[in-house]
């Protein structure tokens, strides 16, 4: 989660108010697009609609009105910033890249309301102390610090309210809104994207399963003492509140100031934790927010903080993706096709040269792991030969369907890592970590 700042705002609650607040950003974004085109007419000009649409005080608008209402609206533009980036529009793009930043919490009156509902009237007894200042806010709850009578140190985080009945119908909301202000492609069909979503978004609001998630990985991660996890404390914990007890650690971001080997090792560290996720769990936690994460210098230590994400992968997808790891160390292009096959990217009609196109990307992707040699991320086009590759597919292939949803979010994880590697200017050798889990 980001930091939060000082001050606070009411989240709307109920399906009407919030719906209400959808309908009066689309009247002032309209109030602007007349604006701005009296404007530009009196200068001579003849603007198009997408330029009237598009100026920074309506990108302004709408992606402060997402991030007032948090939640699933919130979240959506989230979604859609991160995993389908390649296909809209670059100033879409940007609009829902703002809604990565800080969320704004809730007012001190409204957070006392969600204590009282979960914990009781007289929920100030479990504590020592309690601060009302959030440590951190993002799009579904805020976390604050506390302390124990025993006198441990506690993280709370503390659902926003009306999230979680919101969600279905503030995903259709957004969506509806993007759509009619022409912000989205007509031809791209987003709807498993939105059910996918919906589902995913259900979960993230759900504190008794990431609860139980993280007990999860806690146990699963038993052996790795590289890696350090919150305990959970169930006595305070409901659906709508996660107690665990406070880890101590630098956010990853602050690792650019450590030594390349500090660096490459923590990197490395979450790519062996996400090829086990996938291939030994079948359990991954897909959100790659750096904030998810803290390092313990003196241990050496990764803390993993997040677990509302969390995705069970079967069987079939899980082997799907050693086979194409297996394949694209080997440049195996039939072999290519064959498990995005069985992953499920060729289940709608598409012409060879989209399908020639979908591989070529899956080659580029598998850059890194094709030599055994360290990958220097910083130094790599990586990145942006994807994105103008997606693009390319998107726009001039005419590639409009959208991937498997178990690929979508396991893509959004990789893809994270990628990033995270270049900003901490990594070097690892991905193939020595991959080579254990894919048959040569």
């Amino acid at each position: 989660m980001s930091s939060a700042d000082n001050k606070g705002s009411r989240i709307p609650q109920g399906r009407i108010t919030r719906m209400a607040s959808l309908a009066s950003l689309a009247s002032r974004v309209a109030g602007g697009m007349l604006g701005e085109g009296a404007r530009q007419l009196a200068q001579g000009k003849r603007p198009s609609a997408k330029d009237l649409l598009l100026t920074p005080a309506n990108a302004s608008r709408i992606a402060d009105q997402l991030a007032q209402l948090r939640g699933a609206a919130m979240k959506v533009g989230q979604l859609l910033s991160m995993d389908a980036g390649d296909l809209l529009p670059p100033e879409l793009t940007l609009i829902l890249s703002r809604l990565q930043s800080n969320g704004t919490p809730m007012p001190a009156k409204q957070l006392g309301q969600v204590l009282v509902q979960e914990l009781g009237e007289d929920w100030q007894q479990h504590f020592a102390q309690f601060s009302f200042k959030p440590m951190a806010a993002a799009s579904i709850g805020q976390v604050h610090l506390a302390h124990a009578d025993d006198g441990r140190k506690l993280a709370i985080k503390v659902q926003y309210p009306g999230v979680s009945a919101s969600i279905d119908s503030d995903v259709d909301n957004v969506m509806t809104l993007l759509r009619l202000s022409r912000l989205l492609p007509d031809k791209v069909d987003y709807q498993q994207l939105l059910t996918e979503a919906k589902r995913q978004l259900h979960a993230e609001a759900d504190y008794l399963l990431e609860a139980k998630q993280l007990t999860t990985f806690a146990d699963l991660l038993a052996d790795a003492p590289q890696f350090a996890l919150p305990l959970v404390d169930s006595q305070l914990t409901t659906s709508r509140l996660l107690t665990m007890n406070y880890m101590e650690g630098l956010a990853l971001t602050a690792l650019q100031e450590q030594p390349q080997e500090i660096r490459n090792q923590a990197v490395s560290q979450l790519f062996s934790l996400l090829f086990r996720e996938l291939f030994e769990f079948r359990l991954v936690q897909t959100d790659p927010n750096f904030a998810n994460y803290l390092y313990q210098p003196e241990s050496q230590r990764l803390v993993l903080l997040d677990f509302g994400a969390t995705r069970a992968y079967p069987e079939t997808i899980s082997e799907g993706y050693r086979q194409l790891f297996s394949a694209g160390l080997r440049e195996d292009t039939p072999a290519i096709e064959q498990a995005l096959s069985q992953i499920g990217f060729f289940s709608q009609d598409i012409v060879p040269s989209q399908r020639q196109a979908v591989v070529d990307m899956v080659q580029l992707a598998c850059e890194p792991v094709r030599e055994n040699l360290a990958y220097d991320f910083a130094n790599s086009p990586l990145a942006s030969q994807l994105r103008d590759a997606g693009t390319q597919l998107s726009l001039e292939q005419g590639y409009w369907h959208s991937p498997p949803a178990d690929a979508l979010f396991l893509h959004r994880k990789i893809g994270g890592l990628y990033l995270l590697a270049a900003k901490l200017k990594a070097q690892v050798n991905v193939q020595q970590l991959l080579l254990p889990y894919v048959r040569l």
